[in-house]
């Protein structure tokens, strides 16, 4: 059971950071196409539903299954131990990073009165910048939840 959890908090980990990549070749390009029309395009089309809404879900989840399998794991090495709450680390980063730049840039992009075109480039701009970034914390999470499973299993094959 445990090694589910761990496979379950890594395949999580992966749909977040791919959403995220998602976020940075499709939605950040088409929003930085025709500003102010595709800004004004997204506010319309994310009325109902948005991106963040998969966010809120999966993210915390990765998160959790992650801090899951460090408690799970915990007797198992220093080494494991070391790479998982590394990984927690990088995953509650993101999501800090989420609170604390992306949404207000993005409230500020869809907000009425709509900010004007030369700040809408700068704030669209920064966003697709940081949102790599942000995939690269991801991933270098991921890295470390692969290391902490094949820590498990050397150490595993070892005894």
């Amino acid at each position: 059971m445990k090694k589910i959890i761990l496979f379950t908090s890594v395949a999580v980990a992966s749909g977040v950071l791919f959403a995220n990549i998602y976020t940075s070749m499709v939605i950040a390009v088409a929003t930085d196409s025709d500003i102010p029309n595709s800004v004004i395009a997204g506010g319309e089309f994310f009325k109902v539903t948005n991106p963040g809404d998969f966010f809120k879900i999966f993210s915390p989840a990765s998160q959790v299954l992650t801090l899951i399998s460090l408690v799970l794991f915990w007797k198992n090495s220093k080494k494991t131990r070391l790479f998982l709450g590394l990984a927690l680390l990088c995953f509650i980063s993101g999501d800090i990073m989420a609170f604390t730049y992306f949404h207000p840039r993005t409230d500020l992009m869809f907000s009425n009165p709509m900010p004007d075109v030369e700040t809408l480039k700068r704030l669209s701009s920064e966003w697709s910048t940081m949102n790599w970034v942000r995939s690269l914390i991801l991933f270098t999470g991921l890295v470390f939840s692969f290391l902490a499973v094949d820590k498990i299993y050397t150490s595993t094959n070892q005894n």
